[in-house]
């Protein structure tokens, strides 16, 4: 994997920024990283309760920060938020993420995903939001699960809505992020805590992987360099086995466990891309990521 060239230390200071889906894994990092180049003030909102509280009480001494408790599938609420505090920059991190749960309750994936991401869009173009930073899944390239075609959605609302001369909408793209919520890997935590075979769907499926400070360096490079229009992806090197993965914490614990196939689930690949081949011949690489236009 490549790494991003260093981050601007004042990039985002003396800016009202807004972080929505602020207390999951990767976004409550991102709030911490804003927090650093002291914002003017730092606006965390979130549907999870004891999340939000977590990060706001984490934060609260080290910038101003105030915490909003309410659901981006609320219009009237995100523009009573928007209205009262005319955040200039979005960073949108908040959906359902879970493939088997997005499978199992496709329109509470899509109410959120979708119909989120546009009020969220809706809102913020009336507003006049500088910037607007998607973040978004290779699940979505070549999109075979309800998660990646939803995400999908969303990549294409946002680059629609780039339209506006205001409003500036960039993407960014991850793999999969090691120990964030939906990896596999506080899963395979539990099983090694508990001295059970570590559960594997197929012995040849195969991921790229991140880790959270890569995930967040990646987003706050893409809203410095963003002109409004793209689609950023890391360059994250070779996939690798999920199955060498599971045998390498195994080794770590320091246990006798084995695996456990369980077979591929629905809405799962074997192997996922993180451009299509369409993308890829519009695609520029620069500073370590690829940069779609």
């Amino acid at each position: 994997m490549e790494k991003i060239d260093s981050l601007k230390n004042e990039l985002l200071k003396n800016k009202i920024v807004i972080v929505v889906g602020a207390a999951g894994s990767i976004c409550s990092a991102l709030s911490r990283k804003i927090a650093e180049q002291k914002p003017k003030k730092l606006l965390l909102l979130d549907n999870n309760e004891t999340g939000l509280f977590d990060i706001y009480e984490e934060l609260k001494n080290k910038c101003r920060v105030e915490f909003i408790l309410g659901s981006i599938r609320d219009e009237k609420k995100l523009d009573e938020i928007f209205n009262k505090y005319r955040p200039e920059i979005v960073f949108h991190g908040a959906a359902y993420k879970h493939i088997v749960m997005c499978e199992k309750w496709p329109y509470e994936a899509i109410k959120t995903n979708v119909g989120g991401t546009k009020s969220l869009i809706n809102v913020s173009v009336k507003y006049g939001v500088k910037k607007f930073v998607f973040i978004s899944s290779d699940k979505t390239a070549n999109p075979v699960s309800v998660m990646g075609k939803t995400k999908r959605e969303g990549e294409e609302m946002c680059l629609m809505a780039n339209v506006h001369d205001k409003t500036k909408f960039i993407v960014v793209r991850f793999g999969n992020v090691m120990a964030s919520r939906g990896s596999v890997i506080p899963t395979w935590q539990k099983q090694i805590e508990e001295n059970k075979s570590l559960t594997i769907t197929h012995k040849l499926m195969k991921r790229y992987f991140m880790g959270i400070p890569q995930a967040v360096d990646l987003v706050i490079k893409a809203e410095e360099m963003g002109k409004g229009g793209e689609i950023f992806v890391l360059d994250m090197g070779r996939e690798v086995l999920i199955k060498d993965l599971a045998e390498m914490m195994i080794k770590m614990s320091g246990k006798d466990l084995g695996l456990k196939y369980i077979g591929v689930g629905k809405g799962e690949k074997m192997k996922e891309v993180l451009m299509t081949q369409k993308e890829k011949r519009r695609s520029k690489k620069i500073n370590g990521m690829y940069v779609i236009k």
